[in-house]
């Protein structure tokens, strides 16, 4: 089965949806598929934790499912947790994010989400960064022969974590990135509000990674009670990370320059995914997802995206 789309550009996240995908099973696949279909986008991304993919006999009816929409899964969004001290939960690990990328390849998906792992206390930075970047190295041999790249977020935190991302800082997502060699099969998926959540520039990050950048998350943030100033006193929950006065909102209406965003993914030619992870309630989401797309659209055709 070759996919439809080889590049395309935008597609979206269920991230209103997650718990009834991932917890409940309120919410079959299809039926997320189904409702997606009203919506001007050229894919949609998939989460690894999917109820509905435990089954691996059925993630070629959902890439079917998906195709017969005229669409393509863009990406599958993978959490590995390498930052693990003990050896034999490390390559559970990697042996787990392998089983992702045949997940994305039977899908037929192009990009397959990396991260660090969680920033356990006990775990110094030095040997984070070891354990990390050597999971990730591990797993690149089996991503070239799938034909996947692996792509690294500046993430915040897993919805099902305990901690935060280990690299969630801008200094030590650069030095991770910078540890693992430029391959075809590794690249970034750059998220601006991430970069908020933990008081860095997301345009500083960006200037920083652009040339590796395979991917983006497109989402936007505003502030709920709390201030610029608060934020930049990292007034953040010791366990999760995030700053509770930050919320989600429509693209294009929130903290993000997207003009900014777009003329540095411009200058370096940029042609792959622009993903949506917009909002967390099912009441307004739908409505805020064809708001995110008409911004973006407007926004994509202005800078020859």
């Amino acid at each position: 089965m070759q996919g439809i789309c080889d590049v395309a550009k935008l597609a979206t996240f269920p991230k209103a949806w997650l718990d009834a995908l991932v917890v409940d099973g309120s919410m079959s696949l299809s039926q997320w598929i189904t409702l997606s279909h009203q919506f001007d986008l050229d894919g949609l991304e998939f989460y690894a934790g999917f109820l509905d993919l435990r089954d691996a006999r059925r993630w070629r009816d959902y890439r079917r499912e998906v195709e017969d929409q005229g669409r393509c899964i863009s990406m599958l969004c993978c959490s590995p947790d390498f930052i693990q001290r003990d050896a034999r939960r490390w390559q559970e690990q990697v042996d787990l994010q392998k089983r992702w990328v045949d997940m994305t390849a039977e899908l037929g998906g192009q990009y397959c989400r990396v991260l660090s792992g969680q920033r356990q206390p006990e775990v110094s930075r030095s040997d984070g960064m070891r354990l990390a970047s050597e999971g990730i190295r591990a797993c690149l041999p089996h991503a070239e022969s799938r034909g996947v790249t692996l792509i690294i977020e500046n993430h915040y935190k897993d919805n099902y974590w305990q901690y935060p991302e280990f690299a969630q800082h801008m200094d030590v997502f650069v030095e991770l990135v910078a540890a693992i060699p430029a391959a075809p099969w590794f690249g970034v998926n750059f998220d601006p509000s991430n970069c908020i959540i933990c008081g860095d520039d997301p345009i500083a990050l960006l200037d920083a990674v652009k040339h590796r950048l395979a991917t983006m998350h497109a989402s936007d943030r505003y502030f709920e009670g709390g201030t610029q100033a608060d934020l930049a006193r990292r007034d953040l929950d010791p366990v999760t990370g995030y700053a509770p006065y930050l919320r989600h909102g429509v693209i294009g209406q929130g903290l993000n320059d997207y003009d900014r965003i777009f003329s540095i993914l411009r200058s370096v030619g940029f042609d792959g995914w622009i993903s949506i992870e917009d909002g967390t309630d099912p009441t307004t989401s739908v409505a805020d997802i064809h708001k995110s797309i008409v911004f973006l659209r407007q926004k994509m055709r202005e800078h020859g995206l």
